[in-house]
């Protein structure tokens, strides 16, 4: 709960309002204005409320400036390097780290949940071979709900905690059947002796004809992908998820509306950007070129997977990434691929330049979460649906404490109208 830390006061015309302002456990005061417009006749206007608290939570919080990111409290380097992704998971839903029996049991759950019911093999049938995978995964994780019956109930709480344990565990299954539909290969089934991002893996790089082996430090990258992603606050995505959970919406349609809308550009597509940009610069001698277009406020162009919306100083998870990114590309051995030359020479400019260094346009994990990807085997149209099923534990936790949350509302903004007054219609013959 948050501690009231007074009022502020409001004079609008004649009228006098008395605001209440809460603090939080950290970061700024919050001004509630839910009495607003009842009492003052006014709406507050905030074009992608980057100024508004939609809801309470006590999930996920971010510090921008100092470059902190904390799941539960818990900072994410120290998660990063002592923890894995499902236990990550138990701490989003739950609250807290889990001891070593609650630990067992709910990898056990997670485990023995990750097929998905054999006639949904079926419904991928329907999509076009060259449908985008996320085009795929938007369908088939809404359709969820109709194979799913038995956990749609939002009222029931045992039904919210089955539908939670379904959907960490089925959508990277669902994933990767959309990455082998779209390669034309035969869908894998999950195997319960592995875990959960190794076996993520082996779904999408086994074939029937032969044996395939994770390697361990492929495996801990996808792990360390899965756990940097897993929650990042009120993003587009979750606020999406939550706004449409507070219509009463069942949580499968909930999380296909959480990937529809990372599947934009501007949000979930941020490494797929930035691989495109390094693969149109080609090679390490045009560099400066780009560079120099990167500096020049006149010109459009801007580079990809550099600084952050929310970081102004630092991105805290792309040091975890890059030590990730780095083993990879040793372990594989991949020296002469010219994509993640340009990445390593824009890289190093980036840390070096002092045009960079002091807007703080450090590389972030976007950047080295592509550089992985690539260097694993995966096509960019695989980066997103890689990211929802990352984000999918964090989407699930915030719909949870959506849901729980007496102060919650039906999602319904405001609008600043700016159309036509009230005018009369006439007649076709007398316009």
């Amino acid at each position: 709960m948050a501690e009231s830390k007074g009022s502020a006061q409001l004079t609008i015309g004649n009228t006098s309002l008395d605001l209440p302002i809460y603090s939080p456990t950290v970061g700024p005061d919050v001004l509630d204005i839910r009495k607003l417009y009842a009492q003052g006749d006014v709406f507050t206007y905030d074009p992608g409320f980057t100024s508004t608290a939609a809801c309470s939570s006590t999930i996920t919080y971010i510090d921008g400036d100092k470059g902190e990111l904390l799941y539960r409290g818990y900072p994410i380097e120290q998660l990063a390097a002592q923890s894995h992704h499902l236990e990550v998971c138990y701490l989003l839903l739950y609250g807290e780290l889990p001891s070593a029996q609650q630990m067992i049991d709910f990898e056990t759950r997670v485990t023995r949940h990750t097929m998905v019911h054999e006639q949904m093999h079926n419904f991928f049938r329907g999509f076009r071979r060259d449908a985008h995978p996320m085009a795929t995964m938007v369908g088939v994780v809404g359709a969820m709900s109709a194979f799913y019956h038995d956990s749609t109930d939002i009222e029931d709480p045992w039904q919210r905690e089955v539908a939670a344990i379904r959907l960490i565990a089925k959508i990277p299954t669902i994933a990767a059947m959309a990455y082998k539909y779209s390669i034309g290969q035969p869908f894998v089934y999950p195997k319960n002796s592995l875990d959960y991002a190794g076996n993520f893996l082996h779904m999408c790089f086994a074939v029937p004809a032969e044996d395939y082996v994770v390697d361990p430090i492929l495996a801990k990258a996808m792990d360390r992908i899965m756990m940097l992603h897993a929650d990042h606050e009120q993003n587009a995505s979750t606020s999406t998820v939550r706004l449409a959970g507070s219509s009463g919406a069942n949580p499968f349609a909930c999380i296909a509306a959480g990937i529809a809308c990372l599947w934009g550009p501007a949000h979930g597509g941020a490494n797929q950007a930035c691989l495109e940009m390094l693969r149109e610069i080609g090679t390490v001698d045009r560099i400066p070129e780009y560079i120099a277009k990167a500096k020049d406020k006149n010109d459009p162009f801007r580079l990809m997977g550099f600084g952050h919306r929310v970081y102004k100083n630092f991105d805290p998870r792309a040091k975890v990434m890059k030590e990730s990114a780095d083993e990879v590309l040793e372990l594989l051995g991949i020296h002469d691929n010219e994509t993640l030359k340009v990445a390593k020479e824009l890289e190093r400019i980036a840390l070096e330049d002092e045009y960079f260094v002091s807007k703080k346009l450090y590389p972030n994990v976007d950047f080295y979460s592509g550089i992985i990807l690539e260097a694993m085997g995966f096509p960019t149209a695989m980066f997103t649906p890689i990211f929802a099923l990352s984000r999918t534990v964090g989407w699930v936790a915030q719909w949870k404490e959506m849901v729980g949350d007496s102060d919650q509302k039906i999602g319904r903004p405001r609008q600043l109208y700016t159309g036509a007054p009230r005018r009369d219609y006439s007649d076709v013959e007398n316009r």
